[in-house]
């Protein structure tokens, strides 16, 4: 269980909060755990699959849905990794250890609309592109979430490495860049529709962020621009040298002097004792 006490992760959206109020009872609680127990119960049947018969059942392929296979705007999301039983089921408790602590930040209804969110972004940017899609990108808006409101959170890099969730969530803002940047049309229509619910949840901090940064940013410009450009923080009772003088010099001040003199390190203990 995660400690959320102090964290600053609740949602507050006017128009989500509304909504909340006349459709709360009807969220699906523990939603993350449906998830991950079908995403396992795929990867069992696909594991002794060879021929891959089940994950192309699942798949999200607008053409397919088209023709009235409609069972794939959802089975998509149960499709898992390709990867090895044990990275399967770190996977899945990292999916389930992920959103269970969004809702335990946000409830349930709120989780339930960031997620179903994400899921009609990735649906659109597939029919729009006309190509399949996964739920990479769903699933990383999720890592994404997490490590907002959590940034110190650590993980064990495998197994081993201890690494905060905001460090790798730069590696992955970083991908999602690098797809927008290079990737075709479509790679990089999917890679933004798909986590629009990110921004829809965050992208009121992250305007609000960046506004206070610029203003700290211009206060701190302002305040050197009206120093004087003889300013100096340091400066020797004896000498009157000064940091400006000898950046490497370093400066102490005198406990046996009465009251403030500073000195240099060439006479702070070469000087007669200031008596008031």
């Amino acid at each position: 269980m995660i400690n959320t006490c102090g964290i600053k992760g609740e949602i507050h959206l006017k128009w989500l909060d509304k909504l909340e109020r006349r459709l709360g009872r009807f969220a699906i609680k523990n939603l993350m755990s449906y998830i991950v127990f079908m995403t396992g119960i795929v990867y069992a049947l696909s594991y002794f699959d060879r021929s891959g018969f089940v994950i192309s059942k699942l798949m999200l392929i607008p053409e397919l849905v088209l023709r009235g296979e409609v069972w794939r705007l959802v089975t998509y999301i149960f499709i898992p990794p390709n990867t090895s039983i044990i990275w399967i089921l770190f996977t899945l408790y990292f999916y389930y250890m992920v959103g269970s602590a969004l809702e335990q930040e946000w409830g349930s209804f709120k989780f339930n609309i960031f997620y179903f969110t994400g899921m009609i972004g990735t649906t659109i940017a597939a029919f729009i592109t006309g190509y399949g899609a996964t739920a990479l990108y769903l699933n990383l808006s999720l890592f994404l979430a997490f490590a907002k409101i959590y940034p110190d959170f650590e993980l064990l890099l495998f197994f081993v490495i201890p690494v905060k969730m905001k460090y790798l969530a730069m590696l992955n803002w970083a991908f999602i860049i690098y797809t927008v940047l290079v990737g075709d049309l479509s790679a990089k229509l999917i890679a933004v529709v798909s986590i629009m619910n990110y921004f829809l949840f965050f992208g009121k901090d992250i305007i609000a962020g960046t506004k206070s940064s610029r203003q700290v940013y211009n206060n701190r410009r302002r305040f050197q621009s009206e120093l004087p450009r003889d300013f100096t923080i340091h400066k020797c009772t004896i000498c009157g040298k000064t940091e400006k003088d000898d950046p490497k010099m370093d400066f102490r001040y005198c406990p046996q002097c009465e009251g403030d003199y500073e000195y240099c390190m060439d006479h702070v203990r070469n000087h007669e004792h200031v008596r008031e």
